[in-house]
């Protein structure tokens, strides 16, 4: 027996007289000669920060130097060793409640507009958004011009959850003032590696 649903779509498809293809969508993307800088000038206009890891830089270093008065540090990377809670591992994530710095990884980037697609890569994801800090490691390699190019590399069947991140939380008022950090993370750094 039919649903309800299926009877009408059926009774729509009989008075359909004519069928058509689906056109081809030809998308005159924009792209960039450098979507490094885009990225990081994007970022930068979002409130974000992003820097390019140099050779032989110690990348752990690095982080502690930017945020010393970090004490809760949420990662579950394997090459963040001074992570003082890793987010697989807890039971209730209301133990996640008050991180100072969490260390993710991001996919892919997008030079126009900065965003950073972040598939559920830990069981917490609550972490991405929950912290005062977030850094974000993004190989340069994994940025595309636009976000044409990046729906065309993710694949929505293999991740229960993802989000594209744009700098530190933000939301405004009908006054037009903007507050950074409301809702999430106060800063985000993006690290390109």
């Amino acid at each position: 027996m039919q649903s309800r649903k299926e009877e009408l779509l059926e009774r729509i498809r009989t008075k359909i007289r004519v069928t058509c293809d689906m056109p081809d969508l030809l998308i005159d993307s924009i792209t960039f000669p450098d979507r490094v800088a885009q990225f990081k000038v994007m970022l930068q206009a979002v409130g974000g920060e992003a820097i390019e890891l140099v050779q032989g830089e110690n990348m752990q270093e690095l982080i502690c130097s930017r945020f010393p008065e970090s004490k809760i540090i949420a990662s579950n990377l394997p090459e963040i060793s001074f992570a003082t809670i890793n987010p697989d591992q807890v039971d209730d994530p209301h133990e996640l409640a008050y991180i100072d710095l969490a260390i993710i990884r991001g996919e892919i980037g997008v030079a126009e507009n900065a965003c950073i697609w972040i598939p559920q890569m830990m069981k917490e994801r609550v972490v991405c958004f929950i912290a005062e800090y977030l850094v974000v490691l993004l190989e340069r390699s994994a940025l595309v011009n636009n976000m044409h190019e990046a729906y065309e590399q993710i694949s929505f069947h293999d991740k229960e959850f993802g989000v594209f991140i744009s700098g530190p939380s933000k939301t405004a008022d009908i006054e037009q003032a903007l507050v950074i950090g409301a809702h999430g993370a106060k800063g985000v750094l993006v690290i390109l590696t």
